[in-house]
């Protein structure tokens, strides 16, 4: 039976009555002007009324419930709110950071919205029908058995086990309140140019940009780039931020941005990954987003932050975000901390375990995917949430290479994929198909390789490998399952699994880098329920690795022109 786990930021909260998330959830388009509506929630389904801590989901212990609720069937948030005195200037926004998988918005049982997405924020304007008191009504639906709708690994109750995990439905970010003037910044686009950037605004208002150490630039049709003369650089080593403010006739936004370039230059008969014009080796962690009390949402936005700083003590410089989206506090601690993201889109689509795992996993890694998953509806509706999702991330700086499809789940003509993920974004890598099914479009030759040893070889592409490792260790009194375990080799104490991975590193990782391999991504950060192949535990409690063990490697894998 599984062992219900908590982080200590849970346990904090199981026994505190404050509100969880009180931070102002949007970092990069700040604003006087928030209420925070997280807290206690009611919440009916099936004919039974509880109670909800949101923005935890209903599966989750710190939402009160631990409960998944019947497929395809509505269940119903409500609470009151009131404004405060003198909050509303002229438009009151109503803001969900997400919400899985669809829903609709009442609010003094006026219908007025319908959102369907379960990763990405939505904004509803709910100025005309506010009243004294305000009742807010959100109804939800989760079908995990549509599967045009992206999931990532969440299964079914009855098939959870091994890599897949515990559903998530309903609320799952904050819920939050902010009051705009009648013509306001509806959105700021932020884009890397080499060694400048360039800002806009949407609608395209006149203003200024004051940049922190730069000066102040007019927005000339909404927009402005920014080409300092000796610009301040961005880098793991040196996560350097230049906040700026946004000031038009009736708004005033604060925000920031970095200077980075991203390119790919031969170096030494190799093409290389480049990062402010030098190769880099991208040192990374697959990061999966999973949390024993949450799910998908930690206990406390600093969790992130706890996450990140433990990865960069043993020497890591970036984080797959493996199939999933973040709340912006995640993005906006990589910004600030200085860790590199590499940001999958989240599948959907149906997973065939002999054509998607199996067969590749013992070579047969080519195959035509025109023709694959050719449903209409699951197509369209990948790419629209392709599309959220990069305008929802972009402006973040860490972001440094979007990953479209991972191990052919839900793969389709990628080629034509990579076009239109190119028009999105060309500011950025592109991983096409992380694992196989490579086909002609993709900035990287990206392989995954577990049960066998490391040997590629470099072609005309970075090679990246973007997938290896997996080793298993449970320390005892933090596993979720102490009967099953899912790993890609097992170890029975801390040194051995120590050596283990050191030895990876140090016999396989290493020379390859001489070779040209341009990054490398261990599986993975965390345990996750089954999954006991984390560097830290499910609970945060124990990391299994040291510095003094993985700081050495880090170097080694550092390397200059």
């Amino acid at each position: 039976m599984p062992v219900q786990l908590t982080t200590l930021q849970g346990e904090a909260l199981l026994h505190a009555n404050t509100q969880p998330w009180d931070v102002y959830p949007r970092p990069q388009m700040r604003r006087n002007s928030y209420v925070n509506l997280n807290g206690t929630w009611e919440l009916e389904a099936a004919g039974e009324i509880h109670n909800i801590r949101v923005p935890f989901c209903p599966e989750s212990l710190l939402s009160g419930i631990s409960g998944h609720f019947n497929e395809g069937e509505p269940f119903f948030y409500r609470r009151y709110f009131r404004l405060p005195a003198g909050f509303q200037k002229d438009r009151v926004l109503l803001h969900f950071g997400a919400v899985d998988q669809i829903c609709d918005i009442y609010v003094n049982q006026t219908h007025l919205c319908h959102h369907v997405g379960g990763y990405h924020a939505f904004t509803v304007d709910i100025t005309d029908v506010l009243q004294e008191e305000n009742l807010l009504e959100v109804r939800v639906i989760d079908d995990l058995r549509d599967l045009s709708q992206p999931y990532g690994k969440q299964v079914l109750p009855e098939k959870r086990g091994g890599m897949w995990y515990t559903p998530v439905s309903g609320i799952w970010q904050t819920v939050w309140l902010e009051s705009v003037p009648s013509e306001y910044i509806e959105a700021i686009h932020i884009e890397n140019r080499g060694f400048s950037v360039k800002i806009s605004i949407s609608p395209k208002l006149s203003g200024t940009v004051t940049a922190q150490g730069l000066g102040s630039f007019e927005l000339v049709d909404g927009q402005v780039v920014i080409s300092p003369e000796d610009p301040h650089l961005w880098s793991p080593d040196d996560p350097f931020l230049y906040d700026f403010t946004i000031e038009t006739a009736h708004d005033r936004v604060d925000s920031y941005f970095a200077i980075r370039s991203l390119e790919i230059k031969e170096v030494s008969g190799y093409p290389r990954l480049c990062l402010n014009g030098k190769p880099y080796f991208f040192h990374g962690l697959l990061d999966q987003g999973y949390w024993p009390d949450g799910l998908f949402t930690p206990a406390a936005p600093e969790c992130y932050r706890e996450d990140i700083l433990a990865m960069k003590k043993l020497g890591f410089n970036m984080l797959r975000k493996h199939i999933k989206v973040e709340p912006e506090e995640f993005y906006y601690q990589c910004d600030k901390l200085g860790m590199v993201v590499f940001q999958d889109m989240v599948n959907n689509g149906d997973y065939s375990f002999l054509r998607d795992t199996a067969l590749p996993t013992i070579g047969l890694q080519k195959l035509p995917d025109r023709n694959l998953h050719r449903d209409k509806k699951t197509r369209q509706e990948f790419l629209r949430q392709m599309a959220l999702t990069v305008n929802q991330l972009k402006n973040h700086p860490s972001i440094c290479c979007w990953t479209i499809f991972n191990e052919a789940w839900g793969q389709f003509d990628s080629d034509a994929v990579y076009e239109q993920l190119r028009k999105l974004d060309d500011t950025r890598f592109i991983d096409s198909t992380s694992g196989w099914f490579r086909r002609k479009k993709t900035d990287v030759d990206s392989r995954h390789v577990y049960f066998r040893k490391v040997k590629l070889k470099a072609g005309r592409k970075p090679l990246v490998l973007s997938e290896f490792g997996g080793y298993s260790y449970k320390p005892a009194g933090h596993v979720f399952n102490t009967e099953q375990t899912y790993g890609y080799g097992k170890y029975a104490d801390a040194a051995e699994y120590a050596a283990a991975v050191a030895a990876l590193y140090r016999e396989q990782i290493v020379p390859a880098v001489k070779a040209g391999l341009c990054a490398a991504v261990y599986t993975q950060v965390s345990d996750i329920e089954d999954e006991t192949n984390g560097i830290l535990s499910y609970d945060r409690k124990v990391c299994k690795l040291s510095d003094a063990e993985m700081l050495p490697i880090s170097k080694l894998l550092s390397f200059s022109e």
